[in-house]
């Protein structure tokens, strides 16, 4: 199906994605609604995702564990907020071993709760703080609306728990973490995000604060990629997370949370993709490099094999993620198109006259056409190919970062707001009344994605009520 052109961007956004998701080969339908199936092409990209995660989880003192999927429905129960917030999501085990179970098991939806109930365990005195535990798994929540990657009944992600003897140190984390992932994202990612704090409607349930990164989408729709949650006191007086601090006296702890799941997928998607399919950032591409051999007659065959297979091991011992596309059965024409849909970097080119000139021709997917190719000498070639994936990183990164900027528009009035969320987001002063917020939701199924923690000096008036108001916030349509 490589060979079948994909529906453009501008055509139909929604079934752009949707076809590359399945063409591609990174993810198929599942027999249960709203699951899918994570093929191997894209679990490898969520395995070079939680690499560059877990490394920087584990550079800021994190370690990981494993907690059960099954929770009893008791545990949901402690804390209101959080049991309001995740009750309509839950999948619920009602029988076990034939029998129907004395005590209903959820599905674990996040696990807050049951990580709670272990840290009251183990936590006695504050020699014991902090507790930095990270957990990679899946969870399971009962969506009505599902898309591949971006919003499944189950997605796998990962989930960091963290238990602090003061509110300032567990602040700190929450913060830290946020970092740690906007700093992913645009490093790794290649994706431009908006660092800032989530409204009081917008916040995870039972958190007192939720922090997260925003990105913009090329239909420049926002996304939320990742989220930091400082609870306070909420789950550790719930679960009776309780210490003698340094004075002696019983206190309770200060807890947070934060995740990033494969939802990061589909923002690497629809952040760089374009008509012809995916563009994969060099850092975590599962593939960095594709050797296309092209040779006409069979007395070709041998010598253009002899130098793909020299260049492959150059290569490779030079820690390039490289594959050579050896299917006869198929025309290199049909080759190309087909690792452009998959977003491979570089493509290299490898024939006769190549090996007359001692040359590679090299073929950037950022860049298309002509313009994107060149040839380069076999000598120095494992240096060349480097200097120009790191080329084609920070291309992404920049292309990404102005087209995220031309969209975002600052409204003078409300009126223009209503215009502006059609094409891009709007930053505007917002009096932070939860009632202004569901007006602008109600009139254009925009939200508030973040407020950032940069803002101006001034004072302005609220882009709704005319009120004064203290805070720009983003307004967009979202994912």
């Amino acid at each position: 199906m490589a060979d079948e052109k994909l529906t453009s961007q501008s055509e139909n956004f929604s079934e752009w994605y949707n076809q590359l998701v399945l063409r591609a080969e990174l993810a198929d339908y599942a027999p249960v609604r709203g699951c899918m199936v994570v093929r191997p092409y894209g679990w490898t990209l969520w395995e070079n995702m939680q690499a560059g995660l877990d490394r920087r989880f584990k550079e800021t003192g994190h370690v990981n564990a494993a907690f059960p999927t099954l929770i009893p429905m008791s545990f949901f129960e402690k804390e209101k907020d959080h049991v309001e917030g995740f009750s309509p999501e839950l999948a619920v085990v009602t029988h076990g071993g034939g029998k129907e179970l004395e005590e209903k098991l959820a599905v674990r939806p996040t696990s807050e709760t049951i990580i709670g109930y272990m840290y009251s365990k183990w936590v006695q005195s504050w020699r014991d703080l902090p507790i930095l535990i990270n957990q990679w798994g899946s969870v399971m929540r009962w969506e009505l609306r599902t898309r591949l990657f971006l919003r499944t009944a189950e997605f796998y992600w990962q989930e960091g728990h963290t238990a602090h003897a003061s509110a300032e140190e567990a602040k700190e984390e929450t913060y830290r973490m946020l970092d740690v992932y906007a700093d992913f994202a645009e490093n790794d990612c290649a994706i431009p995000v908006v660092k800032g704090y989530k409204s009081e409607t917008e916040r995870f349930a039972g958190a007192q604060m939720t922090t997260g990164i925003e990105s913009m989408m090329r239909d420049t729709k926002a996304l939320q990629s990742g989220t930091s949650h400082y609870f306070g006191q909420n789950f550790a007086k719930a679960f009776e997370i309780d210490f003698l601090n340094k004075d002696n006296e019983l206190e309770y702890a200060y807890t947070t949370s934060w995740g990033m799941s494969t939802r990061m997928i589909g923002a690497l998607i629809m952040v760089h993709g374009d008509d012809q399919g995916m563009k994969m950032p060099p850092k975590i591409a599962p593939i960095q490099v594709v050797i296309v051999p092209i040779y006409r007659k069979d007395k070709e065959k041998d010598a253009v094999m002899a130098a793909v297979d020299e260049v492959f091991a150059e290569l490779k011992a030079g820690g390039i993620r490289v594959k050579v596309d050896d299917r006869e059965q198929l025309s290199p024409g049909f080759k190309f198109h087909d690792w452009e849909m998959r977003g491979v970097p570089l493509r290299l080119e490898i024939g006769p006259k190549d090996i007359e000139k001692n040359s590679v021709a090299l073929a950037r997917r950022d860049i298309p056409g002509r313009e994107g190719k060149s040839f380069v000498s076999r000598l120095g070639l494992l240096d060349s190919v480097k200097e120009t994936l790191d080329s084609i990183q920070t291309s992404l990164f920049e292309a990404a970062k102005q087209f995220r900027d031309e969209n975002i528009h600052d409204p003078a009035t409300y009126e223009e707001l209503k215009e502006v969320v059609e094409k891009g987001w709007a930053f505007s002063y917002w009096c932070e009344s939860a009632e202004c917020e569901a007006k602008v939701k109600e009139d254009t199924k925009a939200t508030t994605r973040v407020i950032p923690f940069k803002q101006p000096e001034e004072e302005g008036t609220c882009i709704v009520c005319g009120k004064k108001a203290h805070k720009k916030v983003y307004f967009a349509k979202a994912y």
